[in-house]
C-alpha cells in the first residue's frame, strides 16, 4: 500500500548527527559540563512540585518563565524587556518552526546566507516556504550590498541570519544587520528579520548582540537557546525576543499547551542558578581560542569563532580526517563548505585527546 506522503518529503532522512558512544563527543557544540549536583537538587525540586499538579494543563502562556527570561537578558545583555516580549518553545528549533509557522507558508519565501546552519532549509520544507540563499563571504561574513540585493530580489517575507553562525562560528556586525533589516523594511507586505544567537553568551568582548536593536526594529527577532551556554541541551528550551505584536503572532500558531509544566519547572530553576551555569563559559572562551590558536599554528585554515565550536580545514578528503579521528575516538562534525570539518570545544582533557588524535591522523 502506498502512503501519500508529501513528495518533498519522498525518500527523504530525518535530521540528525550521529550519535556514538566514544570517549570524546565533539560533534554537536554541547557545553561539556554538567550541572552541578546543587542545581540538580533544585531542579529536582521544582519537578516534584510541578509533578502533583500534572493533571492540570500547564500555564498556556508561561508567564513566570516569560518575565524569568526577560530578567536574565536584562543582565547579560542590559536589554530591557517586558515579560510580554519573550516567547519559549521546545528548544530554538520549534521557535524557528513557529516564526515560519506564522509569517511564511505557500506562496511566501524565506532568505538566508550560506554556508549556515543546515536545518534552516528544512524549516522552510515543512512549511511549504520557498527557500532562498545568497552567498556569505570567503571568510564567511555577510556582504551588506549582496544582503540587500538579495533580500531585494526575492521579496521574502523571512529573513533567517545566524550569528555567530553555524557551522562557521561568524558573529555579525551591527551595521550589517542594520542593513539587513533596512532592506527587509522596503519589502512589500513585511518581512521579518529573525537574528538567531543560539551561541550568543559566548562571544568574544565587544562583539554585539542584536537585542540592542529591538527598541528600533519592530520587525526583528532575536532566537536564544538554554541548550548550549546554560548546559541545558536536554532541556529543550529555546526562547525569542521581539516586539509584541511580532510575539502575539507565535501564539497564534502554537500548539495549545506547547511547553510543559515539566520544562516550565526546569527553565525556571535553571534561570535561578544563571550566574552559576554561566561560570564555564568563559573558560570555554579561552578553550576555544587556545584551539584556533593552535590549529593555524599547525597550518591549517580557521574561521573567526565566537561561539564554542571551530570550523576548520581544508583538506583534500575530509571524509577520511573524520573516519580516523572516529577511529580514535574523537567525534567530530563532518559540516559546512566541502574540506572543512567542525569541532566543538569541549574540557581540557577532551580538546588534549582531539590535537593528539589529529596530529596523528592529520600528519600535523
Amino acid at each position: 500500500m502506498t502512503l501519500p506522503i508529501r513528495p518533498e518529503l519522498a525518500g527523504l532522512e530525518p535530521y540528525g548527527a550521529p550519535q556514538l558512544d566514544v570517549p570524546v563527543r565533539l560533534n554537536v557544540n554541547e557545553n561539556p559540563y554538567a550541572p552541578s549536583a546543587r542545581v540538580v537538587a533544585d531542579i529536582v525540586g521544582a519537578v516534584a512540585e510541578a509533578a502533583a499538579g500534572l493533571n492540570r494543563y500547564p500555564d498556556r502562556d508561561f508567564a513566570p518563565l516569560r518575565a524569568g527570561l526577560a530578567a536574565y537578558l536584562a543582565r547579560e545583555s542590559h536589554v530591557s524587556l517586558a515579560p510580554e516580549q519573550l516567547w519559549a518553545a521546545n528548544g530554538s528549533n520549534e521557535v524557528m518552526l513557529h516564526l515560519l509557522q506564522a509569517f511564511g507558508g505557500p506562496g511566501r519565501s524565506v532568505v538566508s546566507f550560506a554556508p549556515t546552519y543546515s536545518m534552516y532549509p528544512e524549516y522552510a520544507r515543512d512549511t511549504s516556504t520557498a527557500w532562498h540563499v545568497g552567498r556569505r563571504q570567503d571568510d564567511f561574513t555577510v556582504d551588506p550590498e549582496h544582503a540587500a540585493a538579495t533580500i531585494a530580489r526575492y521579496a521574502p517575507s523571512v529573513v533567517l541570519l545566524a550569528s555567530p553562525n553555524n557551522p562557521t562560528g561568524t558573529a555579525l556586525p551591527s551595521g550589517t544587520v542594520r542593513a539587513v533589516l533596512d532592506a527587509a523594511a522596503q519589502v512589500p507586505g513585511g518581512c521579518v528579520v529573525v537574528v538567531d544567537e543560539a551561541y550568543a553568551e559566548f562571544r568574544r568582548a565587544g562583539t554585539p548582540s542584536a537585542l540592542a536593536l529591538l527598541g528600533e526594529y519592530p520587525h526583528l527577532a532575536v532566537s536564544r537557546t538554554m541548550s548550549k551556554a546554560f548546559g541545558m541541551a536536554g532541556a529543550r528550551l529555546g526562547y525569542l525576543a521581539a516586539a509584541r505584536p511580532l510575539v502575539d503572532a507565535l501564539r497564534v500558531v502554537r500548539l495549545p499547551y506547547h511547553l510543559s509544566a515539566v520544562t516550565q519547572a526546569v527553565a525556571l530553576a535553571a534561570l535561578g542558578h544563571a550566574e552559576e551555569l554561566m561560570a564555564q563559559v568563559d573558560g570555554l572562551r579561552r578553550e576555544r581560542d587556545a584551539l584556533v590558536e593552535w590549529l593555524r599554528g599547525n597550518g591549517l585554515r580557521v574561521a573567526d569563532s565566537d561561539a564554542n565550536f571551530v570550523l576548520f580545514g581544508v583538506f583534500d578528503d575530509r571524509h577520511a580526517i573524520w573516519q580516523g579521528l572516529l577511529d580514535r575516538g574523537v567525534l567530530i562534525r563532518e559540516t559546512g563548505p566541502e574540506g572543512w570539518l567542525r569541532a566543538s570545544v569541549g574540557t581540557p582533557e577532551e580538546t588534549a585527546a582531539f590535537r593528539a588524535a589529529l596530529v596523528e591522523v592529520a600528519g600535523l
